[in-house]
């Protein structure tokens, strides 16, 4: 069996090592740099910067400040920059290019592929020349890059998607940012919190997907650290003089010195000549794929960012592995019903499952409580009682059918309520179980007790 991939990221690693288990030649044909997007430019450089600008954060203010005196970081963007592509070189080397090499049955083609038929793949070879790759089964798992939206004036400026603002030696000192993606919220956060006056101009609201009431909370964190957000503001035009940049929009003009533009992710299908196989991607570009991976063209498979699926690593990689396993006559299925998503801003918000609104969307009777944080202990002990964890249930039978949370380490409590709801658990059940004492997730099971109780009234680990 013959299997081409096309990308390196998530979901073309994932499927090419799944085939090579299973005994298939594989050919993993990338254009840049190996690893895609997570490692080089994406997951891991956004979190380190988000860090580090999280311990600056605390060593200028923190809820200890009465008993422990602040003292300002100096900023050193550059030393920052080095430590951080130091961490993004060595994952790749370990966890891509020297996995990869320690594979024979997998053949790495650097260059770019384009399809001449349903078998048939020709790559423009990045050393010059061109090389056909035959194939009898193929996945494409190109990724995706930063969506710029049309706005009279941008594309003649030096502007910032994210892939530059993670890159860049230095912190401006005025930031503004076009956009409320996971991306443009994050960065704008951790750039506020290493010296950049930050303003966001929100199409809509913060997280206007979500239930309400989370983007109000991290409204109101950043307010509280003096980021600016705009919300309904759209720019109209953008201009770039004597290193300033000049927006114009429907809620007046900022001016700051440098701009990101963080609108979301377009998948990368163009020049795949898809139209040679048959497949016509949606409007965004993204390739349409089943719970198999299956395109609509014949022995074709697609994975990751460039398909309709959600644009997170982690489902890339488990997609990319079910579709080796289905490349290769197996039958394995991806199921998204039950998959948490995690927003790196302090306080974080996690989620899984359906919000009230999505509920009703199904017609489900929901059931609905919400637990201020100032009822968990953690946060308590934490001086920091930012945020809330709100279950959505079914009506009558307590079935958890989802669950938001905004809090410090939200990140590390929403696994929890996956499991939860993958066992279908009910609210019942969940407030039953045991949770360490003075950890963030006890916050769930106090969250699911209120169902029945009122927490309030229950001493610090009643069960």
């Amino acid at each position: 069996m013959r299997i081409a991939v096309i990308g390196s990221g998530g979901a073309a690693m994932g499927a090419a090592l799944k085939a090579a288990e299973l005994g298939a030649a594989v050919t993993l044909i990338e254009r840049g740099a190996i690893g895609g997007t997570c490692v080089n430019v994406g997951c891991v450089p956004s979190k380190i910067l988000i860090r580090a600008a999280h311990i600056a954060h605390l060593r200028r203010r923190s809820p200890f400040d009465g008993g422990l005196s602040a003292s300002p970081a100096v900023i050193n963007r550059s030393r920052l920059l080095l430590q951080q592509q130091g961490l993004v070189d060595e994952l790749r080397g370990a966890k891509y290019e020297g996995i990869l090499a320690g594979i024979a049955a997998i053949t790495v083609v650097r260059g770019e592929a384009r399809f001449e038929d349903r078998h048939t793949l020709a790559v423009t070879l990045n050393d010059g020349g061109e090389r056909l790759v035959q194939f009898d089964r193929c996945l494409i798992a190109t990724g995706a890059n930063a969506s710029i939206p049309a706005v009279p004036g941008l594309a003649e400026t030096p502007y910032w998607t994210s892939t530059e603002a993670l890159a860049s030696d230095r912190i401006p000192a005025q930031l503004a940012v076009i956009g409320s993606s996971v991306v443009a919220v994050e960065l704008a956060q951790a750039f506020a919190r290493l010296g950049s006056a930050v303003t966001i101009l929100a199409r809509h609201t913060l997280f206007f997907r979500e239930d309400p009431a989370v983007g109000e909370a991290i409204a109101a964190a950043f307010h509280d650290e003096g980021i600016t957000v705009l919300p309904h503001t759209q720019a109209s035009a953008v201009s770039f003089e004597e290193n300033e940049f000049t927006v114009a929009t429907n809620n007046g003009t900022v001016r700051a010195e440098q701009l990101l533009v963080a609108t979301g992710r377009a998948p990368n299908t163009r020049g795949l000549r898809l139209e040679a196989i048959g497949i016509t991607p949606d409007a965004r570009g993204a390739i349409l794929v089943d719970d198999h991976m299956r395109t609509s063209a014949p022995d074709i498979y697609a994975a990751g960012d460039c398909t309709d699926q959600p644009q997170f690593v982690y489902v890339a990689a488990a997609a990319g592995t079910r579709a080796a396993i289905n490349m290769t006559g197996g039958d394995a299925t991806l199921d998204l019903t039950t998959m948490p998503a995690v927003v790196f801003t302090e306080p974080q918000v996690a989620t899984v499952g359906l919000t009230e609104a999505a509920a009703q969307v199904q017609n489900l009777e929901t059931d609905s409580r919400t637990l201020s944080l100032d009822a968990v202990p953690r946060a308590l002990v934490n001086f920091d009682t930012r945020g809330f964890i709100k279950i959505v249930a079914e009506a009558g039978t307590g079935q958890v059918l989802g669950v938001q949370v905004v809090a410090a380490e939200a990140g590390e409590v929403i696994q929890v309520a996956a499991l939860a709801m993958r066992a279908k658990m009910t609210v019942h059940e969940l407030a039953d179980q045991l949770f360490p004492y003075l950890t963030m997730v006890e916050g769930l099971k106090l969250a699911a007790q209120t169902f029945t109780k009122d927490v309030s009234q229950l001493s610090c680990c009643a069960g």
